[in-house]
């Protein structure tokens, strides 16, 4: 049996990670410094240790100790225009930690490391981006995923351990079993939404109604966090078997605007919502849905939950559920 460590693995994407890992037998180790996760999201059947990877310290021993072979680097700092007002936070949590991290991986029995970056790393004004588009973000935080991208591309090349670096575009939804969900907002439209379906006045902002897109509003690529863990855990096997790194785009190559998206949430959850838009935010890129040809390849990758409806639906069943614990 592998041992897997997964940093952030408190967190909403790392939880379900973990969950799915358990299910197939892993044994799971769980790091997280609890700023952003919930102990009521860790896994009762892993191990967790909490820790903030930025300390150094004691990190190496861990990876050691549980004769850790493969890591899924999820702990991150990730709103994008937190990002903006605090960059030293982020490159304190995504560049410094990342770089704690590939150190103590050095040496040990680590053979291959999932990391989880952003479509964020990406131009402005590229519509549909493939791996070889040009990275040039516009945020802080993209900034700091595409300097750790480019650390663990380094290192690891040194050191023959075996990478798969994930761009994900914009994630959403809850587990079928509605046991694992969002529960930080990181100012996420599905989040938001969900939320605002639940309180008596429902209303949400919109950030620019004036881009040019079909209905004024920014389009995004959104994806199901249960598909997108699915295939992380899948990718521990695959990069490990043949023995090479990879850059993957995590998306569906579907645009949908964020209009649609409050539409959507409207009908299926029998609420009028109110929109409140205000001007457009510098860091918001216009729109970026992702080329995900190399991925489904690679992976031989099916989506089952790339629906709007079904990602609207579960995050809907998820905010009931936590509101009421």
């Amino acid at each position: 049996m592998k041992n897997v460590l997964i940093t952030g693995g408190a967190g909403y994407i790392g939880s379900h990670v973990a969950e799915l890992l358990i299910k197939k037998k892993y044994n799971v180790f769980i790091i997280d410094n609890l700023s952003t996760g919930y102990k009521k999201l860790i896994n009762k059947k892993s191990k967790f240790i909490k820790k903030d990877l930025k300390q150094s310290n004691g990190l190496k021993q861990i990876i050691l100790n549980n004769k850790i072979n493969s890591v899924i680097h999820l702990a991150a700092s990730l709103d994008v225009n937190e990002s903006q007002k605090n960059p030293s936070k982020y490159v304190a949590n995504n560049v410094k930690s990342t770089a704690n991290l590939i150190k103590a991986c050095k040496d040990t029995l680590v053979t291959s490391f999932i990391f989880s970056s952003t479509a964020a790393v990406y131009k402005d004004g590229i519509y549909k981006v493939n791996e070889r588009s040009l990275t040039k973000p516009k945020s802080i935080y993209g900034k700091t995923k595409l300097k750790a991208e480019n650390l663990i591309n380094v290192a690891f090349k040194e050191n023959k351990i075996n990478y798969a670096i994930l761009r994900f575009f914009n994630v959403c939804g809850a587990s079928s079993s509605n046991q694992i969900g969002q529960i930080n907002s990181y100012d996420s439209l599905f989040k938001n939404l969900a939320v605002a379906t639940l309180k008596k006045k429902s209303e949400i902002n919109i950030y620019g109604n004036d881009y040019k897109t079909k209905d004024g509003t920014c389009i995004r690529d959104f994806v199901h966090v249960s598909d997108l863990s699915e295939l992380q855990v899948k990718l521990i096997n695959k990069i490990e078997k043949i023995k090479k790194s990879i850059i993957l785009n995590v998306g569906y190559a579907a645009g949908t605007t964020v209009l649609e998206v409050v539409k959507a949430f409207e009908k299926y959850s029998n609420k009028q919502i109110k929109i409140n838009f205000l001007p457009r935010r510098k860091a918001d890129l216009k729109q970026i849905i992702a080329d995900n040809s190399k991925l489904k390849k690679f992976l031989n990758w099916n989506p089952k939950y790339n629906n709007l409806s079904v990602m609207v639906k579960s995050s809907i069943k998820w905010e009931k559920e936590i509101s009421n614990l």
